[in-house]
């Protein structure tokens, strides 16, 4: 694994950005945020190449690059097609955007995605590329804390939202991580399709609603993985990145309704027709209402 950490220094000119770790240094008078991409990003790298076979978001051994104290006060993190960069939040609403290793876990996959589906970011597609990031966030945080699927809180982004009875996204139940917060309201997430949020495609409309329908295909996944039992990343996670990494399978353009059919052909492959595995993918899907 290569990792090197830059302190933006709140500027948001990358290239200014000052190297302040990589790979065989000491973490000595490291911050919290830079040590927080260490351990979440090495535990990125580890699920994927310990459980999946991976070599980084790209395959080939891609260093994974943290821009950290992006902007004043900037509440996103994102991946850029190159490197991870994380805002500090407002202190308000947000905290630091390292705070949650699920987040980072998010913001690396969208790169997974990049190099293989690279699912287009609107629409169905869309919502499918950041439910793929939520569930292999989960993996990761439910991985580095060592919980099995009933431990889990399935809960995206808890400690970045402030407020103790705050999260981001929840898996288990969309649409209730943040009920009545005092400056998002509530979540508007649907778990199943005959509540799927029509919106236009434009970035007022969260593009199709990428943020808002991935709770569906994120719903799935977390009845899939439960009813499997034991830890999340040894069946339904297999499942999902086998999908996923399939071009024959999924597309830029893949909908809910294929990307279900993508799973069920690999629970199939990796477990057996009418395996438990296979009934457990079924009954996923089922209970989204794909």
């Amino acid at each position: 694994m290569k990792m090197h950490v830059y302190d933006m220094q709140h500027d948001t000119v990358l290239g200014d950005a000052k190297l302040i770790w990589q790979n065989g240094k000491s973490r000595t008078g490291l911050d919290k945020d830079a040590t927080n991409v260490i351990e979440a990003g090495t535990a990125t790298w580890k699920l994927y190449f310990e459980i999946f076979g991976r070599n980084s978001v790209d395959n080939l051994g891609m260093i994974l690059k943290h821009y950290i104290h992006y902007g004043n006060q900037y509440d996103n993190a994102f991946w850029d097609g190159m490197r991870m960069v994380y805002g500090d939040g407002d202190g308000k609403i947000f905290d630091s955007f390292t705070a949650d290793a699920d987040i980072i876990g998010h913001e690396l996959t969208h790169g997974v995605t990049q190099y293989e589906s690279n699912l287009e970011y609107h629409n169905q597609s869309g919502a499918l590329n950041e439910s793929v990031s939520d569930v292999f966030g989960i993996m990761i945080k439910q991985r580095l804390l060592n919980q099995d699927v009933k431990q889990s809180d399935w809960l995206i982004g808890e400690n970045v939202l402030k407020g103790t009875k705050y999260a981001l996204r929840s898996l288990k139940a969309p649409g209730t991580a943040y009920v009545d917060h005092p400056d998002l309201g509530t979540d508007p997430q649907p778990a199943t399709y005959d509540h799927f949020v029509s919106l236009p495609d434009t970035e007022r409309g969260d593009w199709g609603g990428v943020h808002i329908n991935s709770g569906i295909p994120n719903f799935a996944f977390y009845v899939t993985a439960f009813n499997m039992g034991g830890f999340s990343w040894e069946k339904a996670g297999k499942i999902w990145y086998a999908a996923l990494t399939d071009r024959t399978l999924v597309s830029e353009n893949t909908d809910f309704a294929a990307f279900k059919e993508a799973t069920l052909q690999k629970a199939d492959e990796l477990f057996g027709a009418g395996s438990l595995e296979s009934k457990a993918v079924v009954d996923g899907w089922k209970e989204a209402k794909v």
